[in-house]
């Protein structure tokens, strides 16, 4: 259990923090969900499903290719501001550089460039955070980093309400909610040094064992591979289920999800921090998010349907967010901080290669139902995986 005399990081770089790691959802969230598929369709015309599974698999593999290359770059010049900076200004500039395509592959070359951007902006912003906030405020951290999920849908629906702006200044909307996000920790966050955080260990023992950090990553990619599936393709299942629903019904179902997420993330977290057990609401929440989708593969109506739905999304919700905390505390060295978070990015990367082909392969001809067990099975392990693991001090 955490002393109440041990040095503590500020509430107020806390809350700016977790700000600026919502302004990674609010770049990518209404621009990739809405933003960019109306452009290609533009472009593209009836291709626009095709030209956007090349932009989907080309823009995961720079998303993952960027987080470790510049997770490395700020390990090696030791100055995460100036990344996160030089991210920023060219995330943003890449938005605005989107009306300048007149083809399929210029719109592709920008959203290569624009992933490789943002992830020079979070990757180095990830890290930032285990470099100032010791291992008894990182479940307090997980918790505030719940908003971020939220906020991305709060923004999309911002830059979309009618009449606000067309198409090119809903880009630019955009630009201006990350950047209002993303400068207040840089400018008045004014964090509390913590140099113990930092001290290199490349001639020590690892701080954590290698099998420590491979659960942690697995476990991860088991629920995102699950996570993925649900965000591309729950309301087609809704629909499978009530053919008279909306996607604005879908929608709201989905933001309320993810609001009520937020306080029970926060409680979650900060329990973690005051009983010094980091793990074991890692391990609920994956147990109710493995029960939340074998409800799914058994609901026959609308309501069970949306209230499995709802216990499924709400722990997902929490997992990752209180996961992404942890992982600061896992990682072996110091020294290597950024890059191995870029590598942890992948268990956000990869599912969006794995999902479609296990969609393609058992929906079709078995349902959704195959689908959704497949997934509780999947989440089982992350289970039995993060259970078992040896308890963190």
């Amino acid at each position: 259990m955490a002393e109440a005399s041990e040095p503590r990081q500020s509430t107020r770089f806390l809350l700016l923090y977790a700000l600026a790691a919502a302004g990674g959802a609010i770049a990518y969230v209404p621009f990739l969900t809405i933003l960019l598929p109306v452009r290609m369709t533009a472009l593209a015309g009836h291709g626009d499903i095709q030209a956007l599974g090349y932009v989907t698999f080309f823009g995961a593999i720079a998303a993952s290719t960027g987080g470790v290359l510049f997770g490395w770059l700020s390990d090696r010049t030791q100055n995460r501001r100036s990344w996160i900076v030089a991210g920023l200004i060219l995330t943003i500039a890449l938005l605005l550089a989107v009306p300048l395509a007149e083809d399929v592959p210029t719109l592709i070359a920008i959203i290569v460039g624009w992933q490789l951007a943002l992830n020079m902006m979070l990757g180095p912003l990830a890290a930032w955070g285990g470099d100032l906030v010791p291992d008894h405020q990182k479940g307090l951290l997980g918790g505030l980093l719940a908003f971020s999920p939220a906020l991305g849908a709060i923004s999309c629906a911002f830059v979309t309400i009618p009449g606000l702006a067309d198409a090119d200044g809903r880009l630019v909307l955009v630009g201006l909610l990350v950047a209002g996000a993303v400068l207040p920790v840089l400018l008045f966050g004014r964090p509390r040094p913590f140099p113990e955080l930092s001290v290199p260990s490349s001639h020590e023992a690892p701080a954590r064992p290698p099998t420590i950090v491979a659960r942690m990553w697995f476990a991860r990619l088991l629920v995102q591979i699950a996570e993925a599936a649900l965000f591309a393709y729950l309301f087609f299942w809704f629909r499978s289920i009530e053919p008279a629903i909306t996607d604005s019904e879908t929608a709201r179902l989905f933001s309320l999800v993810l609001t009520v997420a937020v306080p029970l993330a926060l409680l979650a977290g900060r329990w973690a921090d005051r009983t010094g057990r980091p793990i074991l609401p890692l391990v609920i929440c994956v147990t109710i998010l493995s029960l939340g989708l074998a409800a799914m593969a058994m609901s026959e109506t609308l309501f069970a349907a949306k209230a499995s739905y709802v216990v499924f999304g709400i722990a997902a919700t929490i997992f990752l967010s209180l996961h992404s905390g942890q992982t600061l505390r896992i990682l072996p060295r110091a020294e290597h901080r950024a890059r191995d978070l870029g590598l942890f990015n992948l268990t956000n990367t990869v599912p969006s290669l794995i999902m479609p082909w296990l969609t393609i392969s058992l929906v079709p001809g078995f349902g959704f139902d195959a689908l959704f067990l497949l997934l509780a099975g999947l989440a089982s392990v992350a289970v039995l995986l993060l259970a078992t693991m040896p308890r963190l001090r």
